[in-house]
């Protein structure tokens, strides 16, 4: 029974030390993310709902670049296993070109359509046009950090995939100090800088994200890491190998766009509901939530580095084991991770959020409340998506997304939206009941063991 479920303290001491720094790293993000909205809330429920409505519509540029990242990831994790250094190269190569061909296009939506893409979110809010005017305007200056944004997910995540998640956690924390200190400086004016308000907010990202990206590009040049590649090699492809990772990464590029398209389109619905209270209220409520989903990271780097390295060297019995011994880790530590959060929610609201008004404090603590009673279980569901992934089968995931988001989460809300007057936190908490059918379709398509491959050979 401990082999079938728990594994020994070996390890899930290495599976700590692998996620831990990844894991920190998402802290760092997510606690630079609860600064820009302690900072961007001073100045009142309007602007803070225009800039989280425009990273909520940042959010899809970033799942899909760690959609691109994933399906590259998968071979250099098993690369790696193998010892392949050109292997993991070619991955790196499929990375980097398709990061910035998706930077490029969403950089093109962002000075064509900026308005009309904030407004979609918001359709039906009492106050709409306020929060387009502000939100187009910071959609604009973040646009800029689109592409150096795409190249440090592409450096981090290759880090990560061979075992090297502490880089990317000090970039990431050095460029967090540089946010930081830009946000101080430029939203209110401090130390003689003019006061920029929502606008230095975004071009503090800017510093931020040029920074990060500087500091990768000048670390791999110096200790020439296994899957590095020059910019000026980096078309040099293995077409067949690209086209192997393509054919993956369609169907995880399906499974994530159904699954953000779904949150958009529910985050849309509930932003009409109210005012600016509703909208500043559950972006503060996500903002919180986003230090919890740092388990996530965990799991999936974890997931990739010990069971894709597995696959790769060809122990697939042993992979088979050490995937049972994620999935029981995962249910434990969502477990842990709620109780402690439910606690750091009720210290943080009141304390982070102060400015906002009393409604939309009280909905930032009951989205939060929901999210945590669901997260033992989004822990379990992360797990079974990056135990498939790593061996290569992305259909599970497809399958389990597109059918129940399709046809349950969608329908279901545009049923509540617009045929009840439900809570925004009590619809979000009842679509959410269809994760339990998400559930049990992965369990039965892990089951059949399609991911128990070495995809190197």
């Amino acid at each position: 029974m401990r082999s079938n479920l728990l594994g020994p303290f070996s390890f899930y001491r290495e599976a700590i030390a692998i996620a831990l720094p990844v894991m920190i790293q998402q802290l760092i993000m997510s606690m630079v993310s609860l600064i820009d909205n302690f900072m961007v809330a001073g100045l009142g429920d309007i602007s803070m709902a225009a800039v989280n409505v425009a990273n909520q519509l940042n959010f899809i540029f970033i799942v899909i670049i760690n959609t691109i990242c994933q399906a590259g990831g998968i071979y250099i994790a098993q690369f790696r296993g193998a010892g392949d250094e050109a292997g993991m190269k070619h991955a790196y190569r499929f990375k980097v070109i398709f990061a910035l061909i998706a930077a490029a296009l969403y950089f093109a939506l962002c000075w064509l359509i900026p308005g009309r893409m904030i407004g979609m979110m918001i359709i039906g809010n009492a106050v709409r046009e306020e929060i387009i005017a502000i939100g187009a305007g910071y959609l604009r200056l973040i646009s800029f950090t689109l592409i150096p944004l795409a190249l440090s997910s592409v450096i981090g995540t290759s880090f990560r995939e061979i075992a090297r998640p502490t880089v990317p956690l000090v970039v990431s924390a050095a460029a967090t100090l540089v946010n930081t200190a830009g946000n101080w400086l430029l939203i209110y004016g401090n130390l003689g800088a003019p006061r920029l308000e929502v606008s230095g907010a975004a071009i503090a990202t800017i510093i931020a994200r040029v920074f990060e990206i500087a500091v990768f590009l000048i670390y791999l040049h110096k200790v020439k890491a296994p899957f590095f590649v020059p910019f000026r090699r980096i078309f040099a492809i293995h077409k067949r190998l690209i086209r192997e990772i393509l054919s993956r990464s369609g169907m995880i590029f399906v499974s994530e766009i159904s699954w953000v398209s779904s949150e958009t389109i529910m985050t849309a619905l509930y932003n009409g509901r109210g005012g600016a209270e509703v909208v500043a209220g559950m972006a503060a409520g996500w903002t919180i939530a986003n230090i919890f989903f740092l388990l996530f990271g965990g799991i999936w780097t974890t997931t990739a580095v010990i069971v894709g390295g597995s696959l790769g060297a060809g122990k697939l019995d042993e992979a088979r084991l050490k995937a049972r011994w994620i999935k029981s880790g995962a249910v434990a530590a969502g477990i842990i991770i709620a109780v402690l959060g439910a606690v750091a929610a009720v210290l943080l609201i009141p304390l982070v959020f102060s400015n906002l008004t009393a409604g939309a404090r009280s909905i930032s603590l009951g989205l939060i409340f929901v999210i945590l009673v669901y997260l033992p279980l989004w822990a379990l569901l992360n797990a079974k998506f990056a135990i498939s992934r790593s061996g290569g089968d992305a259909a599970m995931g497809m399958y389990t997304d597109l059918s129940v988001n399709t046809l349950l989460f969608v329908p279901g809300a545009f049923i509540l939206a617009l045929g009840t007057s439900l809570h925004p936190v009590i619809m979000f908490g009842v679509l959410k009941l269809t994760d339990i059918v998400k559930f049990l379709i992965a369990r039965h398509l892990l089951r059949k063991e399609k991911w128990v491959k070495n995809l190197t050979e």
